[in-house]
């Protein structure tokens, strides 16, 4: 037994200090990104600037100027395109990472991403992850991938040595799980276009939850334009853009856009096949080459079908 209690005081001794490790890093990394050193944060479940009743022992709640959080966070993105998610935390006095509370109402203007981020593991991941998080370690099963893709966005990083630059999504996938990013950069923001039509996410996995995508798919209608952003994940070597199929939507849809017309029989289906088509997908233990292109047709299908019904 006291062997049994060495072996699992030094596992957890040993994880501890790799987690440990890991803590400074990051503040490393952010020092190097901010110039200043990091200073203590309040305790998340501190008593400071809580009021509660004494006859209850309930919070008190009160009513704030300018309506909810999540209006006024509404109301900055409106009123001030490409905000970022730390100004918006800066204007509301909160911290950033609890924005996440807040924004739930900005999925009107990002409609695929919130999809996306929906299907993200379990809630406490998708409260702890960033879309930057999921584009640093560049899966081809990455879940905001596709929809980045569909949408154009560009991905801001920033070198201590070398300052910013920033790189369209669609070359920032270089090989499987590699990117563009050099070895002394960090992903500082993912810049992406408010919506201007409607936006679809889709994937297929092997439950209905906390899932690794067999596939998945993004769809972006950009009216204005007269353009169709599709694009694939985790069925190629990295997510992708279905170039032919974009294209022949387009082409499809070209007298379409201002009359608000039915979709056109046989358009979706095509467009099915032609995502199919663009796809490379290989066997593995989550699903066959073949059951992901079929489940790509019939997603990329569905998914045209359904934003073409919400223009």
């Amino acid at each position: 037994m006291a062997e049994v209690l060495d072996q699992a005081r030094s596992l957890i001794e040993k994880r501890l200090k790799e987690l440990d490790d890991e803590r400074k890093r990051l503040e490393r990394a952010l020092a190097e990104m901010k110039g200043t050193k990091r200073g203590p944060g309040r305790p998340r479940g501190s008593s400071s600037g809580r009021r509660r009743s004494s006859a209850t022992g309930t919070k008190r709640r009160r009513r704030r100027r300018g309506g909810t959080r999540a209006e006024q966070a509404l109301k900055h993105v409106v009123e001030n395109p490409g905000i970022r998610a730390s100004e918006i935390a800066t204007k509301l006095n909160i911290k950033p990472n609890y924005v996440y509370r807040v924004m739930s109402e900005l999925s009107d203007l990002a409609p695929g991403l919130a999809m996306a981020s929906r299907t993200v593991g379990s809630p406490q991941i998708r409260v702890r992850g960033t879309v930057g998080g999921n584009l640093g370690s560049p899966s081809p099963a990455g879940d905001a991938h596709p929809v980045l893709l569909a949408v154009g966005a560009v991905v801001e990083v920033q070198s201590a040595a070398r300052g910013t630059r920033t790189i369209p999504v669609a070359d920032f996938f270089t090989g499987v799980k590699t990117s563009a990013l050099e070895d002394d950069e960090l992903i500082s923001a993912v810049l992406l276009p408010p919506a201007t039509g409607p936006q679809q996410f889709a994937k297929v996995g092997t439950r209905n939850a906390m899932v690794i995508a067999v596939t998945s798919f993004g769809l972006a209608l950009h009216p204005e334009q007269g353009r169709v952003g599709a694009a694939i994940g985790s069925a190629a070597p990295t997510p992708l853009c279905a170039v032919e199929a974009q294209d022949y939507a387009a082409g499809e849809l070209t007298d379409l856009w201002a009359s608000h017309g039915e979709l056109p029989a046989g358009v979706a289906a095509r467009f099915g096949e032609l995502v199919a088509a663009a796809a490379r997908p290989i066997d593995d233990v989550r699903g066959t080459a073949a059951y992901r292109r079929h489940a790509l047709s019939v997603l990329a299908r569905r998914s045209l079908a359904w934003a073409w019904s919400e223009r």
